[in-house]
């Protein structure tokens, strides 16, 4: 499994994911107007990161159960 290219994409989009929470998170805790809209924006990235990450997850379920590698 670790030299299917589409399961490398989905877990490095699945990390992508936990670093921007990571990040979002530790702006969150930082005071200032600015950090507070910045937490959002990137709080907003995750949503779009996390939604492709669910997308590419069931096209590689869907590829597996088709019979692909």
């Amino acid at each position: 499994m670790l030299s299917d290219p589409l399961f490398i994409i989905v877990a490095l989009a699945c990390l992508g994911v936990a670093v921007i929470l990571a990040i979002g998170i530790g702006t969150f805790g930082k005071e200032g107007r600015d950090n507070a809209k910045r937490a959002n924006k990137l709080m907003r990235w995750r949503i779009i990161a996390q939604f492709v990450a669910v997308l590419l997850i069931l096209l590689f379920v869907y590829i597996r159960r088709q019979g692909g590698q």
